[in-house]
This record gives structure tokens, sequence and C-alpha cells, in this order.
């Protein structure tokens, strides 16, 4: 693992671009046009005005308007999430002229009217702001009562879009459905189509893809994948943006940004993709579950950047849509004319014509025989198909770049729970087991068509589960040979202890100043280095198992869903750097194992230090121990002391202490 991070080290490289420049060689006429992809999947665990609020912050770039368009897949094929939308475009009329003429940054309506700056007194802002309360209070209420009520059908149109979710309508097993939002109804005179400003509007387009039980769907991939066709058929822009329903636009101009590179001639022919770093809002003050993860996504990119590039992140990247139709000098036909990158839309998006094909490109069994997923669009073969598209990409011969703005472009939220960050964690380890272990594996076929670097690069990523191995070792055979009093490490007399030392120092001291050198705090690095033992106790290990298991035919698993609902005492107690267990997740027992076990063997070589033992051969395990009980802090706190709801759940500290006193037994009968 050290060997394949240092290339990261080759050639790093720091982008800066001049957006204010770019009108002195491009019109606004001139601009390209801009297809932007929204998933969500669940309109519980990711409320629908969340991804509203993501959608009108999008809509609201300073870019010509009607060069934007807005695709939200809703894989839950919830009519929650539809009635949202209908809601936002009405808003959005409103909404979009104000950000205009007051230039505002935070474009998402929930950010800027939570937020503490100098709000304008005036009669508009307060009706603005009270039509996003309204706007919210109905879509919540919807939320509430699980249905569309006959109150909120405003007209036939909405009706009729409604009446399509019948009684055999299921998540997993419907029609395709697409909508087009307008502020009125649906019409085919887009110059109709304008806010009350009389500019045209961004297009917004709902889509829940069609689904069977019998049809596989392959996940966000496939999302993505219903969502480049459908817009293929309706505007066909050369740009995508992918985006998270959860991150918001918070810079109106980081479309003008990414156009500073597509525009540069040398660079245009073989660049695939722009990827803006993933950073978060709602981070509490030190971090304590290292969820801006600054190493993958704001680090290694960087060093990634002067080689072939960065690596997809799944939001936040904008892709030219023709290198996702074969490698820079060959491209690959799609099945018929209308998906190709070269065509040239001339129907409206709502003539019934365009509306049949986009409804037929979008069914669960289209991509039967065709090369959708392997040769074509976004990669089906792991969980991480962000990773897994990149990758291949890089190794058609794509290039890609790294852009990072100080003002952050993109803002998500993060989870607020122990369970959320290390389960979501669990999930991108076994999708990168997919790809390390696949014919595709970055170390024979990568090594092949990347070069060696590039290759390194993506097994640091690939493989990193194997975290689990050293961290596992050292959380558990140091300790349990110090409560038997048995040396495995060279004494503090001898010169090999010294090495040990200076590993240690150089491997830290470097993490340490590349922390800080992008602007984190010695707190957060603290937290960082703690969450890295966790993961490797928890989803690194539990990741590598599963996988394993998976390989033998043992197990299965399935795609789950992050969380973005927020509790608000799980809120309070994150926002005061309190740990949130809770549940009762087998995930947690070997972490609890090893803060029983720790614990018990450091006490124990205090009290043979001070009863007068020979400990000189002990020193180095008295000192590993001593920093996983110091990093173990939180754990023992959710064990003995904590009354709430987040506190460690009884099972596992009973089940995690049989475990403990029977390792101790197991190894006093070994050693």
């Amino acid at each position: 693992m050290w060997a394949s991070a240092q290339a990261f080290r080759m050639s790093p490289i720091r982008r800066k671009e001049f957006p204010q420049n770019l009108k002195r060689i491009i019109k606004d006429k001139d601009f390209v046009g801009l297809d932007v992809f929204i998933c969500t999947a669940d309109p519980y665990k990711e409320p629908p005005m969340n991804v509203v609020n993501t959608a009108l912050s999008l809509m609201a770039y300073d870019y010509p308007t009607e060069k934007i368009s807005i695709y939200v897949s809703d894989d839950g094929g919830s009519v929650l999430t539809l009635f949202a939308f209908m809601e936002a475009a009405k808003f959005a009329r409103h909404w979009l002229p104000f950000c205009r003429e007051h230039n505002i940054m935070e474009r998402s309506p929930h950010v800027y009217f939570c937020s503490n700056y100098q709000h304008p007194s005036s009669p508009l802002f307060d009706k603005i702001k009270m039509m996003y309360e309204d706007m919210k209070v109905k879509v919540e209420h919807v939320i509430d009562k699980d249905e569309v009520t006959d109150e909120y059908i405003t007209d036939h149109q909405q009706r009729q879009a409604f009446n399509t979710w019948t009684k055999s309508f299921t998540r997993m097993d419907h029609p395709t459905v697409i909508q087009i939002m307008n502020h009125d109804q649906i019409i085919l005179d887009k110059s109709h189509d304008k806010d009350i400003s009389g500019r045209l509007m961004p297009n917004l387009i709902y889509v829940s893809r069609g689904k069977s039980k019998t049809s596989p769907h392959h996940f966000k991939a496939g999302a993505l994948n219903v969502l480049l066709r459908v817009s293929a058929v309706m505007t066909n822009a050369p740009i995508i943006l992918t985006q998270d329903c959860d991150m918001y636009s918070n810079d109106p101009q980081t479309p003008l940004r990414m156009l500073c590179y597509l525009s540069d001639p040398a660079l245009k022919s073989s660049l695939a993709f722009i990827q803006f770093p993933q950073r978060f809002h709602g981070v509490n003050k030190d971090d304590i579950y290292d969820t801006e993860y600054k190493l993958p996504f704001q680090i290694n990119p960087m060093g990634l950047d002067g080689l072939k590039g960065p690596s997809y992140v799944g939001s936040g990247c904008f892709f030219r849509r023709r290198a996702l139709f074969g490698d820079p000098s060959t491209p690959v036909a799609p099945e018929i004319p209308e998906l190709s990158p070269e065509h040239v839309v001339n129907k409206p998006i709502r003539s019934q014509e365009t509306l049949s094909l986009a409804h037929h490109v979008a069914s669960c069994n289209y991509e039967n025989e065709t090369k959708w997923g392997s040769k074509t669009g976004f990669r089906y073969g792991s969980l991480v198909e962000d990773f897994y598209t990149s990758y291949r990409l890089h190794c058609e011969g794509w290039k890609s770049l790294f852009c990072n703005p100080e003002r952050a472009a993109f803002l998500g939220n993060v989870p607020i729970t122990l369970f959320d960050g290390v389960n979501q964690c669990k999930r991108w380890c076994i999708g990168l087991f997919e790809v390390a272990f696949s014919k595709y594996s970055p170390l024979t076929f990568g090594s092949q068509y990347m070069g060696l670097l590039m290759s390194l690069g993506y097994s640091h990523y690939a493989f990193c589960s194997f975290w689990c191995i050293p961290v596992t070792f050292y959380s558990f055979l140091p300790q349990l040979t110090l409560l038997n009093q048995v040396s495995i490490f060279p004494k503090i007399s001898e010169p090999w202890f010294f090495l040990y030392v200076f590993l240690f120092l150089g491997s830290y001291g470097q993490n340490f100043l590349d922390f800080i050198l992008v602007g984190g705090t010695v707190r957060r690095w603290w937290n960082a280095q703690r969450m890295w033992m966790i993961r490797g106790l928890t989803c690194n290990l539990f990741a590598s198992i599963e996988y394993l298991l998976r390989s033998l035919g043992i197990s299965t698993y399935d795609f789950c869903l992050t969380s973005k609902v927020v509790d608000d005492e799980q809120s309070k107690r994150y926002g005061q750097g309190i740990f949130e267990f809770g549940v009762p997740s087998p995930l947690f027992v070997p972490l609890t194992v090893a803060a029983i076990i720790n614990l018990f063997s450091f006490l124990s070589g205090l009290t043979g230090f001070f009863s007068g033992n020979n400990m000189e051969g002990l020193g180095l395990q008295m000192i590993l121990t001593g920093s996983i009980v110091l990093n173990y802090l939180p754990v023992y706190g959710a064990i003995a002391l904590r009354n709430d709801a987040g506190k460690m759940p009884t099972q596992i500290i009973i089940i995690s202490t049989f475990v403990s006193v029977a390792l101790y037994y197991a190894s006093s009968l070994c050693l």
C-alpha cells in the first residue's frame, strides 16, 4: 500500500482558472448545452426537499438558461418525488430571477434562507421566502401522508400524471414515467415557458425508468445510463454534469470554470471529464468521523492530475458526452442514431414522437444484447460505478482534470452517525474489491493500458480494504502477548527499536503535513487517524469477509442507501462532537473487542511497570497499546459513561466481552 501511494507524489498539479475572462472569447450564444443528471432512489432516506434544493441551485447557474436541462432520476418510482418537483417548477419561476437580481451565491433556497448573511430587507424577499416555506409545507405534508391528495392536484395534466401510480405500480416493477415540468401546463411552444422576468426557463425533466423483477437494473450506473439515453433523445447536450441528490451548487460560476478547460484546444480532444472535489457543509468542528476524506477527495487527485487525471467520484463531475461512446479515436456507434453524441435534436422535447422514443430507451429491457455498461455509457460490474467508469475511460486513452477552486463548487451532507459512515464505506470497499479482482484489475489490465504509475494509483484504492490485515494484527496480537508478558518487538536498548520509531514518525509526519497543507487542523488530523483505525476493524474487515463469502457463493449483498434524514437528537450530539453508536450492528463487535483488550492490556502493563517487573522488552507494545486506548476514548465513553440513545448497545457490549475473554484464554493457551 505504501508503494502504490507513491504514485500520487510523482507529479502533483495545482490548477487555477479565471472564469471572469471567459466571456472575452466566448459569447453566451456560443456556450455549449449542459445536461445535468441528479439521482435519487428513496423519498424517505433522501427527502425530496433536499433533492429539490439541489435541482434549484443548479437551475440557477450563471449560464444561459435555455442551454440547461435538469434530468432527475427517481429510482424509487415515487409519486411523492414527482409532486415535489411539480411544486419546484412553479417556485423556480420566481427563484431564478431573484438570484440573478441580487447576485446570490448560495442558490439552494434552504441554504440561503438559513444562512447568517445579511438578507435584503424588501417585500420581494419576504414574498420569495413565504413561497418557499409554502412549498416546503406542502411537500412535507404529502410525505407525512404518504400520498398526493386531491387538495394538491390543481389541473388535469397533474391528475393524469399521478394516475400512472396504480395498485400494480411497485418500486421494483413499474413502467417508465417521464414528466416534463412546467409552471402551468404541458405545452409544445418552448417560448411560453419563461420565468416572471421573461427569461427562458431551464428544462426540468422527471424520469423514473421502467423496472421489472426479471431484468437487472444495475443500481446507480443503470439509472445514469437511462438518463444518458433519455437526454440524448430530448436535448443531447455535449456536456453532462452528474450530481448526487444532496450536493447543491455553492458557486453559480462553476460551469464557466469547466468551460475554461473544455475551450482549450490543447486539452479538448482527449479530455473525458473534469472532476470537482467532494466537499461538505454541516461538518462538526473537529470532523469526528473524517467525513471530508481529505486524502482521497483533495490530496490524491492532485497527484493523479499530473498523470492521466483523477478518478470520477460520483458527483460534481462534468463529462464530455462523446467520452462515454468509445475511445478518443474510435467512437462506438449506439443502436439508434438518436443516441449518438453527434445527433442534432430538431424536435420539441414535448412532442409525442420525442416522448415515445424517450420512453422506449428508458424501458427495463432496452439494454438487452447491447453494449451499454460494457463499451458505452457508465460501466457495470461494480457497486462503485464512478470509480470503475473512470478507470475504464483512462484505460481507453481518455484523460481527466481536477478542478479545486478556493470556493467549493458543490457542498453536500455528511453522515452524522458512525454506523452510516462505516456502512457507506463498506459498500465502497466491496465495490472496489469487485474491480480489484475482475479481469480488468488495475495491477494487470491497468498497467498495460494506463502505465505503471496510474495503475498503482488505481490499485491503491482498489485494494484499500487490505488495510484491515495490519490494523487487525496490531490491534490484537501485541496486546494479547503483553497480557501474557511475551515480547514481540525489539527492546528499547536495541538498534531495531529506532527503525520502528523512524518508520512511525516518518509515515505519520508525512500524512500530517499533507493534511495541514490542504487546510486541515491538528484535531481533524487526529480524528482522521482514529477513523482510519476504526474503518480497518469495521468496514474494511467486513467488506473483505463479505466479498470472500460472495466469491465462494455463500453470501450476497444488496445496495443500501445512506440515509440523508436528520434526527434532531443525533444532530445535537454530532454538533457536540459525541460519537453516535446506537445501532446494534455486528460492525461494532470487532471494534468493541479491540477496545476492551487494549484497555486491559494497557492496565496490565502499567501494573507490571509500577510493580517493578522487567518491562524493557515490552516498551513498544506499551506505547502501541496506549496510543490505541487514547484513540478509543469515545468507545469507552459509549460503553460505560453514557445513557443517551447513541451509547453502545448492550448486546454489543455483552457479545464483545465474551469474545474478549475467549481471545485472552486462547492466547494464554498458545503462549
